[in-house]
C-alpha cells in the first residue's frame, strides 16, 4: 500500500514540476498577481453594477415615509389681551407612495442601452490588459533563456582563451609563436571576460524583470521548457480579415462611438415630455383633546416637458453631436492604424522565421569552420592565432544570433496574435 502512495505522490509531483517549467504556469501566476488586471477586473464588475442602476428606472420606486409632531403653545392672549390656557397639540402621519414613470421620452431607454455598452467596453478593456500580460509575460520568459544562454556561450568562450593563452605561452617558450600572438590571445581574453560581465548584468536586468511581470521568482533556466506554439493565419490578407472581427482597440473605438450615440439620443430625449403615475397612502392622527383620525388616498399622474432652458439642451445636443463626430473619426483612424500594425507584426513574424533560417545555417556553418581551423592551429599548421581568434569570435556571434533569433521568432507569434485579438491562455500550445 505504502508503495502505491508513494508512486502516486511522485506522479503527481513530477506533473506538478513540469507544470512550473511550462510558460503556461507563470501566465497563470500573471494573471492572478498583476495589479493593473486586478484593477480592471473591479472596474468590469463597478460596470456591471452601472447597468443594475440604469435598469431600476424602468422599476416602481416605493416609499415609506412618517412624522411625530409635538407643539406646545404658552403666553397666549386673545384679542382683548386676556391671558388664555397653555395648549398641546400632539400630532402623527404615516404615509406610503408608489411611484412608475411611465415614459420619459427614451431618455431610460437610451441609458440602459449605453449602459451595456459600457459593461461590453470595460470586459474588452479588461481582455486587453489580459492579453499585454501574456505577451509581457512569454516576452520575459523566453528573454530570460536567451540571456542565460548568452552568458553560458561568453562563459564558455571565457574557458576556451583562458587554455589558449596558456597554451600560448607554452607554445611562445618553445618558439613555435611569437609575442604578437600571444598578446592577441591576452587582449582576446581581455575582451571575452568584458563581454562576459556585460552578459551578467544583462541576465541580472532579465531576471527582475521577469519576477516583476510575473511576480514570482526567477526559475531554474535550464529546466525550462522553451517550446510554444500558437495557430496563426497563413497570409496578410487572412491576418487583416481577423484583425477587423477580434482585435481589441477596433472593438473598443467601435463601442466609444456607439456609446456616443446613444449619448446624442439621452440628450435628444431631454427635450421630450416625461410622464409618471404616483399612488400614496397616508394616515393622520391628532392626539389632542378630542382624537381626529384622517386617512387619506391619492392618485396623480404627472406629465412634464420641458421647453426651454436658457439654451442648455439645444447645447447639449449640438456637444453631443460634435462628440459622436470625432469619435467616428476615431474610430476610422483607429482601423487605418490597427491595418498598418498588422501590417508591419505579420512582416516581422515571416522576417523573424527567416532569420531563424539563416542564422541556424550560420551557426552550422560556424561550428564545422571552428572545429576545423582549431586542428589546424594545434597542429601547427598554417593556421596563425588571428585566424583562430576570428573563428571563435564568427562562432560566439553565431551561437548568440541564433539563440536570439529562437526568442524573437516566438515572440514575434505573440505579438501578431495579440494584434489579431487571438492571444489567450487557452490558445498556447
Amino acid at each position: 500500500m505504502k508503495k502505491y502512495i508513494f508512486i502516486t505522490f511522485l506522479l503527481l509531483n513530477t506533473s506538478y514540476l513540469q507544470a512550473q517549467d511550462n510558460l503556461k504556469f507563470f501566465i497563470k501566476k500573471a494573471l492572478e498577481n498583476n495589479l493593473q488586471l486586478n484593477a480592471e477586473r473591479k472596474n468590469f464588475e463597478s460596470a456591471k453594477q452601472n447597468k443594475n442602476i440604469t435598469r431600476s428606472e424602468f422599476l416602481p420606486s416605493v416609499i415609506l415615509s412618517g412624522d411625530q409632531t409635538s407643539t406646545t403653545s404658552t403666553n397666549r392672549t386673545n384679542q382683548s389681551g386676556s391671558s388664555l390656557a397653555d395648549s398641546n397639540s400632539d400630532s402623527e402621519s404615516k404615509e406610503i407612495s408608489i411611484e412608475q414613470k411611465i415614459f420619459s421620452g427614451f431618455k431610460g431607454l437610451n441609458t440602459f442601452r449605453k449602459s451595456e455598452l459600457e459593461v461590453q467596453k470595460a470586459n474588452l478593456s479588461l481582455r486587453k490588459i489580459e492579453q499585454q500580460t501574456i505577451l509581457d509575460t512569454t516576452s520575459a520568459f523566453f528573454d530570460l533563456i536567451f540571456k542565460t544562454k548568452n552568458k553560458e556561450f561568453n562563459l564558455s568562450n571565457v574557458n576556451l582563451f583562458e587554455r589558449q593563452v596558456e597554451s600560448d605561452n607554452a607554445r611562445l617558450q618553445k618558439g613555435e609563436i611569437t609575442l604578437t600572438d600571444l598578446a592577441q590571445s591576452e587582449s582576446s581574453l581581455a575582451g571575452a571576460r568584458a563581454n562576459l560581465i556585460k552578459a551578467e548584468t544583462e541576465l541580472l536586468v532579465s531576471k527582475t524583470n521577469f519576477e516583476r511581470v510575473t511576480r514570482e521568482k526567477s526559475p531554474n533556466t535550464k529546466k525550462l521548457n522553451e517550446r510554444a506554439f500558437l495557430m496563426l493565419p497563413t497570409s496578410l490578407k487572412e491576418s487583416i480579415q481577423l484583425a477587423d472581427v477580434n482585435n481589441i482597440d477596433l472593438q473598443i473605438s467601435k463601442l466609444d462611438y456607439d456609446i456616443a450615440i446613444k449619448n446624442l439620443d439621452i440628450e435628444k430625449a431631454r427635450l421630450s415630455p416625461s410622464a409618471s403615475l404616483k399612488y400614496s397612502k397616508s394616515e393622520n392622527t391628532d392626539f389632542s383633546s378630542t382624537i381626529d383620525d384622517n386617512d387619506q388616498e391619492t392618485v396623480k399622474a404627472t406629465i412634464t416637458w420641458p421647453i426651454i432652458k436658457g439654451g442648455e439642451n439645444i447645447s447639449s445636443i449640438k456637444k453631443s453631436s460634435y462628440d459622436k463626430d470625432k469619435y467616428q473619426l476615431i474610430f476610422q483612424d483607429t482601423k487605418n492604424r490597427v491595418n498598418t500594425e498588422i501590417s508591419n507584426s505579420w512582416s516581422k513574424y515571416q522576417s523573424s522565421k527567416s532569420v531563424l533560417a539563416a542564422t541556424s545555417a550560420q551557426l552550422k556553418a560556424a561550428e564545422i569552420a571552428n572545429e576545423g581551423i582549431t586542428l589546424e592551429y594545434d597542429s601547427g599548421n598554417t593556421r596563425t592565432t588571428l585566424e583562430l581568434i576570428q573563428s571563435r569570435s564568427l562562432l560566439l556571434d553565431a551561437r548568440i544570433a541564433f539563440a536570439k533569433s529562437e526568442r524573437d521568432f516566438i515572440v514575434s507569434q505573440f505579438e501578431l496574435a495579440k494584434q489579431l485579438g487571438l492571444l489567450s491562455i487557452k490558445s498556447i500550445k
